[in-house]
């Protein structure tokens, strides 16, 4: 019913900066979170970034002042743009969506999951 993509994931030196996008289509009647999370080989995954659909926005004390994390809920985009990229950085980010599906059930939230996009960052 519901499709998250990834996109902007790529090879970058270290202080380079790169653009993620995360687009959720299909059945979709409101949007209530989208979020960043990433994953480095041998760890968890963990939170990133989280951008809810009364505006508030939270980051992990990692990326903070670095990553900046918006929406624009017409299109049911979010993006993560990261600067100043460190080798730490290096992960496949996800992207998490919770949404409502129709309008009679919109306090019923599901959550999608894309199929992440890698980032590397050298050194």
């Amino acid at each position: 019913q519901v499709q998250v993509v990834e996109s902007g994931g790529g090879l970058v030196h270290a202080g380079g900066s790169l653009r993620l996008s995360c687009a959720a289509s299909g059945t979709i009647f409101s949007i209530n979170a989208m979020r960043w999370y990433r994953q480095a080989p041998g760890k968890g995954r963990e939170l990133v970034a989280a951008i809810r659909s009364g505006g508030s926005i939270e980051y992990a004390d990692s990326v903070k002042g670095r990553f900046t994390i918006s929406r624009d809920n017409a299109k049911n985009t979010a993006y993560l743009q990261m600067n100043s990229l460190k080798p730490e950085d290096t992960a496949v980010y996800y992207c998490n969506t919770e949404l409502a599906h129709t309008e009679s059930s919109r306090y019923q939230m599901y959550s999608y999951w894309g199929q992440g996009t890698q980032v590397t960052v050298s050194s």
